[in-house]
């Protein structure tokens, strides 16, 4: 277990050391401002802009981008989901179904419990 966490730490480090590296260069690379703005028709004044730095926008357009994508995939996923519930609910019940009928051989036969399998061999 404790080999385990040590790998899944290095395996970290090993990714997103890297990954940082890379978004920081990126950042400082793009720093220059740029006019983010919602009104096609008036592209010299617009109603709306905001002014921010190009890695900004990349990085929100980026995140937005992971979020939309994360939620399309969680609501086509549903019928997974809901089914592995149906299949839990199942199995939920033939386990209380198969303790009640455990519970009757062990009245019926007088005994406290069942052998082990280990012992029938």
């Amino acid at each position: 277990m404790m080999l385990s966490k040590i790998v899944k730490r290095l395996w970290t480090l090993v990714f997103t050391l890297p990954l940082a590296v890379v978004l920081i260069v990126f950042a400082v690379a793009n720093r220059q401002v740029v006019r983010l703005s919602l009104d096609p028709t008036a592209p010299d004044a617009p109603l709306y802009a905001v002014e921010v730095p190009l890695f900004v926008a990349l990085f929100l357009a980026l995140i937005l981008g992971v979020m939309i994508g994360g939620t399309a995939m969680w609501f086509s996923q549903s019928a997974h989901r809901r089914q592995a519930r149906e299949k839990q609910a199942e199995a939920r019940r033939l386990a209380r179904e198969r303790d009640v009928q455990k519970e009757q051989l062990n009245r019926l036969s007088g005994t406290r419990a069942l052998p082990s399998p280990a012992s029938l061999r």
